[in-house]
């Protein structure tokens, strides 16, 4: 049994380190927690589906036709911004390789020098200037790098993300500064799709109500009802949420930012981020360039993988020469045929035994045996006998 090392190359998704699920030979970058995502996307495609099925057609006849031909296309950018927000490279940050990591230490125990026994190290930060504001650089411990400015470890993950925003089940992924103009995008559409949905349920009770009155118009369509109970529930969440992050846009200013209280704390430190002016800060969000990501998944790279080698069985005509040659030790046959001949051995085997007997003698043949008389064979009695009975 041996090993052989050979070297095949394989795409560098599949060797990133993390808590992320890739499809598409990389293409397609998710969170392992997939669940909550899948309900997300159940209720808008049920939810638009009962509307399409139920609403729609009435409303198309007796309105106008472009009430579900709008609802169409609201539906599609809402499901093109959930997928862009769910499929994407949040802004992963690639863990630092092992020479740099260990650069990267060396350079930590010189600045902070030797600490003695029983007291703590100092914390691993490093003080960059923006916009004549000092912001602190803080250590990862698990990706080995000096997260830059506003980027921050996903516990969920296991990813730093630069500029980290929050983790959303509700997408399956994290939000951060690849995705986060998808992500809000995708919220401002869901919340026009649910005050959409919800404003014509409505018309349409109200509508059926006047010609079958209100319970014939509920037996009629029981859709309706569904509809209008999700688009009530959800209205609020979706609404707010995308309040809230209208707010933070105008602010430049991140989830976890305003969680944390960075620019608002007791030491009042301005956000070095914001340009004073709401106009400019939602521009540099939502309409600044497109950032490429830094994790280059589906390159290439060379991985050494070990195969063991059995070696192939020889065949039986071959077995003893082959044996012979890789094994130099002698080996003793054995045999149940005797090792003299007498005359219950057959005619044929005495030569081989007396060849066998001559070329492997016994332990014993090293000393000479002590001689003992012939014994008399049965024909020379015989002849014995019969000379004593003519003497007598």
């Amino acid at each position: 049994m041996s090993a052989v090392m050979i070297t095949r190359k394989v795409r560098k998704w599949e060797k990133l380190p993390g808590k992320n699920t890739f499809c598409c030979d990389g293409r397609v970058m998710m969170a392992r927690q997939k669940g909550v995502f899948y309900l997300t996307l159940f209720l808008i495609v049920g939810t638009c589906s009962l509307f399409f099925a139920f609403e729609c057609p009435y409303l198309a006849l007796h309105l106008s036709p472009a009430i579900p031909v709008f609802a169409v296309l609201l539906f599609l950018f809402v499901i093109a911004m959930l997928l862009r927000t769910s499929f994407s490279d949040p802004g992963v940050l690639p863990r630092a390789l092992p020479e740099e990591a260990t650069f990267i230490e060396m350079e930590i125990e010189a600045a902070n020098g030797n600490v003695p026994a029983g007291q703590r190290p100092p914390p691993r930060i490093r003080n960059v200037q923006i916009n004549n504001q000092i912001v602190k650089l803080k250590y990862c411990y698990t990706c080995k790098i000096f997260r830059p400015p506003r980027a921050s470890h996903c516990s969920i993950c296991d990813n730093c993300v630069d500029r980290f925003d929050h983790h959303c089940p509700w997408v399956g992924n994290c939000v951060g500064k690849r995705n986060y103009r998808y992500f809000y995008l995708f919220t401002m559409s869901l919340s026009l799709l649910t005050i959409y949905i919800f404003t014509f349920d409505i018309v349409h009770v109200v509508m059926r109500s006047v010609d079958k009155g209100f319970l014939n118009t509920l037996k009629e369509t029981p859709g309706t009802v569904l509809e209008v109970l999700v688009c009530f529930f959800t209205l609020w969440s979706v609404v707010g949420l995308t309040g809230f992050h209208t707010y933070l846009i105008s602010l430049n200013q991140t989830t976890n930012e305003d969680i944390k209280g960075s620019w608002s704390g007791k030491n009042r430190v301005q956000n070095p981020y914001s340009h004073k002016n709401i106009i400019k800060n939602c521009c540099e969000v939502l309409c600044g360039p497109t950032y490429p990501s830094v994790l280059d998944r589906r390159g290439l790279m060379e991985e050494d993988a070990s195969i063991s080698a059995t070696p192939v069985a020889p065949s039986s005509s071959s077995s003893t020469t082959t044996s012979s040659s890789s094994n130099p030790v002698p080996q003793t046959t054995k045999t149940t045929a005797p090792l003299i001949p007498n005359e219950h051995t057959p005619d044929d085997a005495k030569p081989s035994i007396a060849a066998s007997a001559e070329k492997s003698p016994s332990p014993k043949e090293e000393h000479p045996p002590a001689k003992v008389p012939p014994l008399a064979s049965p024909e020379t009695d015989v002849e014995t006998s019969i000379a004593k009975d003519k003497t007598h």
